[in-house]
């Protein structure tokens, strides 16, 4: 494992997965440091995570996914972490990827990876509805960035120190980081690429686009977007 790795596990009432994940995640790599956002949880996350040896943030509620994720950048940035891998708590993520995400942006030609689930023909059940948002958000990424990107909405990611100094900046946006986030990274000239992983179905079935969440999300990435491609790089 390469050194200097932060591993970060935004949680919210993942007491059911939380020890399984963690233990996951330290036998693949022991030497990383394993940082649990716990977001507000009500059911013993964030003991559960302690007891299993992580560290634990604690936020003040629930802040909501893109808060606590920056909270763990800027406690990596602070700690001095080159790189940081993000991944879900719930058990969707399969940890036997991580040295290889990290050790691909390692080799100093990218900035981020990303863990795609659907590279090299891997298959992975998804509702019709949200299968043709992140067909249409595919396209929209992959456009703009000048490459195919197979999974753009996926949070299995790896990054060097610049992107999460990057990530810490206030226009990071909190509510909902997603494809919006990768054309933020393009425009300021960071490179991206892609490594295939499996990813499990959550048993919980919980998900951020879930309830009246998609229509605000069409609405968000519709509106972030363009602004991102119109704005003016500093």
């Amino acid at each position: 494992m390469v050194s200097g790795t932060t591993i970060l596990l935004p949680a919210f009432n993942e007491a059911a997965h939380i020890e399984q994940v963690i233990a996951g995640v330290r036998g693949v790599a022991s030497g990383a440091n394993v940082v649990v956002i716990d977001d507000g949880s009500s059911d013993g996350t964030g003991e559960r995570a302690r007891s299993a040896g992580a560290t634990v943030l604690r936020m003040p509620s629930n802040m909501g996914y893109g808060v606590a994720l920056q909270a763990g950048y800027k406690y990596a940035l602070r700690e001095g972490a080159e790189y940081v891998v993000q991944l879900d708590a719930d058990g969707q993520h399969d940890p036997s990827a991580i040295p290889r995400l990290v050790d691909r942006v390692a080799r100093g030609d990218i900035d981020l990876c990303i863990g795609s689930r659907f590279l090299e023909g891997k298959s992975y059940v998804i509702p019709p509805a949200r299968r043709a948002g992140m067909i249409l958000f595919r396209r929209i990424a992959s456009a703009v960035l000048g490459a195919t990107i197979t999974d753009p909405t996926s949070g299995y990611q790896a990054m060097n120190r610049r992107v999460i100094e990057f990530y810490c900046r206030d226009a990071y946006p909190t509510d909902y980081p997603d494809v919006n986030v990768l054309v933020m990274l393009h425009r300021h000239g960071f490179r991206i690429a892609e490594l295939p992983v499996d990813m499990f179905a959550s048993a919980d079935a919980k998900s951020i686009h879930a309830g009246v969440r998609p229509a605000y999300y069409l609405f968000k990435m519709g509106l972030d977007i363009p602004l991102n491609l119109l704005r003016r790089e500093h």
